[in-house]
């Protein structure tokens, strides 16, 4: 069971962006916005990502890097922080998911999941 002192809920809303896809050519592009709240009770940092974006093929790429959009936004409890960002994938359809790990001001790292969210071009699915 995990711990409530900790508790980080991740919500996505994401966009297909038609303007920069090339279908054509295997591009498509994808905006997501996401919020990050902390629905506990300590003060945590957002340190660092880790994503997994699967395309329709079952290919994975890994993504690994430092904060989200160059922050490492320090989220109080009760408060949000939301970014947009981008992924491009080679299919009409695809998943992205993962996890932040984080950094309480109380000295505890856990992660954060980021839970399968899905990437699809309008009409791809029936």
């Amino acid at each position: 069971m995990s711990d409530p002192r900790y508790q980080i809920d991740v919500s996505v809303v994401t966009r297909y962006l038609k303007e920069q896809s090339d279908p054509e050519n295997d591009r498509f592009a994808f905006a997501y916005t996401i919020t990050v709240k902390n629905n506990g009770s300590v003060p945590a940092k957002l340190l660092s990502r880790h994503w997994l974006i699967t395309n329709g093929d079952g290919h994975v790429e890994e993504v690994k890097g430092a904060g989200v959009i160059g922050q490492q936004p320090l989220i109080e409890p009760g408060q949000s922080h939301t970014y947009s960002s981008g992924a491009v994938i080679s299919t009409k359809v695809g998943t992205m998911q993962g996890s932040y790990q984080m950094f309480a001001e109380d000295g505890k790292r856990f992660d954060a999941v980021i839970a399968p969210f899905r990437l699809a071009v309008p009409g791809a699915l029936h």
